[in-house]
């Protein structure tokens, strides 16, 4: 190995490192993604009249949006097609078991108290229980890198 390879070589990080920044990343989205998910929570069901069910289907499928894009791109670096079979519909079967458990969370927390901040709790809670294993699938299994005739599966949605 020349000196240049051996500088290239070492300068590259190792995968626990990659992998603490993808966590670092996710993170940060999750972030991102409570306070949206939040914002919209908070405001569908002190606004309107489709109670905490209602309101936090609602948050939870629009905040899924960015979630995905973001975590996709910027956490996993993915770019080009998305595959449908191997990345959209994992992400969303995922999301959505989030959503069922934090549905039933937050009609028992509406049952018991009527408080947009229990509300909020009980979505925030929910949520945070899957947070870890939801890191682990997305980056042991649906963001993983693929070889070329991966991304010539049949199922590619176009890039956005």
């Amino acid at each position: 190995m020349s000196a240049s390879e051996q500088q290239v070589a070492s300068a590259s990080p190792t995968p626990a490192a990659v992998r603490l920044t993808r966590l670092w990343r996710f993170g940060a989205v999750s972030v991102m993604n409570v306070a949206i998910t939040q914002l919209l929570l908070l405001g569908s069901y002190g606004f309107t009249s489709v109670g905490a069910v209602g309101a936090n289907v609602f948050a939870v499928g629009v905040s899924s949006i960015p979630a995905y894009l973001v975590n996709r791109r910027w956490v996993w670096q993915r770019r080009g097609n998305h595959s449908v079979t191997r990345e959209i519909i994992p992400f969303w079967a995922y999301t959505f078991a989030g959503l069922a458990l934090s549905t039933a969370a937050v009609a028992a927390v509406e049952q018991r108290w009527d408080s947009a901040a229990a509300v909020s709790a009980a979505n925030i809670t929910a949520f945070g229980v899957l947070w870890l294993t939801k890191f682990f699938l997305l980056d042991s299994w649906l963001f993983v890198p693929r070889t070329d005739s991966d991304d010539l599966d049949d199922d590619q949605l176009p890039m956005t």
